[in-house]
């Protein structure tokens, strides 16, 4: 007889009494195991192995599995809110179930209700449905340069996009290094402008962007510029660059995020002087 933890846990830690009832886990064993301590009953009908991560515990509780940024954070997936509260998918039909310091968002996406965290191509797709295309585009860039996104991967999610949206898909790159490349990126290609990207200059290094053949811009992420030395670094490579004519614009997290405006009317007075 297969034993209630060891079953729950082949099943990702998470599971629906009436499939393991389907493996001959009967309701008396299941209770047994309950009681002793082995399992734990998150609501009616559904289970989990102590050592089920708290997130798709919480998910199931409400009714579904995690889905959006919270599934494509699970991967290391960049996310343009890192905020957000979980986003659960409970399905087409699904039902919501009140649970203590409940925060999560509710998707009545179309399909059957599932439990655990959803797969990428899913949770990308929902990501678009609830954050737009910006967060989308980013995320699937993020994906595809992780190596989570195969061509056939990325053509089933062209094919499930609105075709107005497809075009998305059809501008990403797989090289982009962070989320905030890919949004300034985009946000730039809205406006018309043409990027040269990850652009190696003899004596500077490689740049984020050339724009015009002499504008330089750079998105220095949190992670990837904090600290006295890294900034060190960055003015040097900015003077080797003023030396061989090339302005360099540079922009952090808050910046491309919170205040795009300023960045979007820096860059554009910039393009006004290299043309005059």
């Amino acid at each position: 007889m297969l034993d209630p933890f060891t079953t729950i846990a082949r099943l990702g830690g998470i599971a629906r009494g009436e499939q393991l009832q389907a493996l001959g886990l009967t309701r008396s064993i299941l209770a047994r195991a309950v009681s002793s301590g082995s399992i734990r009953r998150i609501r009616a009908g559904v289970f989990a192995v102590p050592g089920a991560r708290a997130e798709e515990v919480d998910a199931a509780s409400h009714g579904g599995a995690l889905t959006c940024g919270a599934a494509l954070r699970r991967r290391g997936i960049w996310v343009l809110d890192k905020d957000a509260p979980p986003h659960v998918w409970v399905g087409r039909n699904g039902r919501v179930h009140p649970h203590p310091a409940c925060a999560c968002v509710s998707h009545f996406f179309g399909g059957e209700t599932r439990l655990g965290t959803v797969d990428v191509e899913t949770a990308l797709l929902h990501l678009r449905g609830c954050g737009g295309d910006e967060a989308f585009f980013a995320s699937f860039e993020s994906a595809w340069r992780k190596g989570l996104l195969s061509r056939a991967a990325r053509a089933r999610i062209r094919a499930a996009l609105p075709e107005s949206a497809r075009w998305l898909v059809d501008a990403a790159r797989h090289d982009a290094d962070s989320g905030l490349e890919s949004l300034l990126r985009l946000r730039l290609h809205v406006l018309g402008i043409r990027l040269q990207c990850q652009v190696p200059i003899r004596g500077v290094g490689k740049v984020d962007f050339v724009v015009a053949g002499r504008l330089i811009i750079e998105v220095d992420g949190k992670e990837n510029h904090d600290g006295s030395v890294k900034r060190h670094k960055d003015l040097r490579r900015d003077a080797a660059a003023s030396l061989l004519g090339y302005e360099t614009l540079r922009f952090d997290y808050a910046q491309v995020v919170h205040d795009w405006p300023s960045v979007q009317a820096a860059i554009l007075a910039a393009l006004a002087r290299i043309a005059a």
